[in-house]
This record gives C-alpha cells, structure tokens and sequence, in this order.
C-alpha cells in the first residue's frame, strides 16, 4: 500500500540548534531559510524578502515581527504577513515541530 501523502519531515537537528541565538539561517535541501525564535516557539521562513531578496537573517526579530534590513518591511511569525504600506506577498513560513529526537521540518 502507497504512504499518504503529507508534507515532507526533515530533521533539522538537535532541540538546542539555536543556543544563546534568536536566529540562525540554514540551508535544507536547497532551501535557504531562516529558524527563528519567537518566544517559546520556533519557526522556519524563507531567508530571503519577497520584495527585493534581502538576506532576513540579517534583520531583527521583535515582538513576533521579523524586520527587513533593506526596507524595514516587517513580517507576522505567526502568519508571513506583511506591515501595512507595502503591497508584496507574504512571507513564506513553514512548521517546525519538536520531537523527542530533535527539531524537525514539514515541508509542504
């Protein structure tokens, strides 16, 4: 019998991945993206700005905003949206999920 298809399960690494560090950009499976700590959570953007390709990882996150550093465009974690004024696609965020054995990816 064939697997269902669901998303994709890519283990990042170990749960401490971003020890002492807000963020940190990896690169998976060709991929470049960026691991974020917002709080007690964890996500996974897309490293580069769907406005003009900035590198996120050289932004900021405050108060569950990651901030561009070309534009000072701002996006949702929760969501990928972006701060009112500019008119781009969201951000592209994927799911992470802890497990006993590590920080994993879904891919969709």
């Amino acid at each position: 019998m064939a697997e269902t298809d669901g998303p994709e399960r890519i283990c990042l690494g170990p749960h401490d991945l971003l020890a002492g560090r807000n963020s940190v950009a990896i690169t998976v499976r060709g991929y470049h993206l960026l691991l974020v700590r917002d709080g007690e959570r964890i996500v996974a953007a897309e490293r580069a700005c769907p406005h003009e390709g900035a590198d996120l990882s050289l932004g900021q996150c405050v108060g569950g905003r990651l901030l561009c550093p070309r534009h000072l465009a701002s996006f949702d974690l929760r969501d990928g949206s972006v701060s009112p004024g500019w008119s781009f696609r969201a951000l592209r965020l994927f799911e992470i999920e802890s497990a006993s054995d590590g920080l994993w990816l879904r891919m969709k």
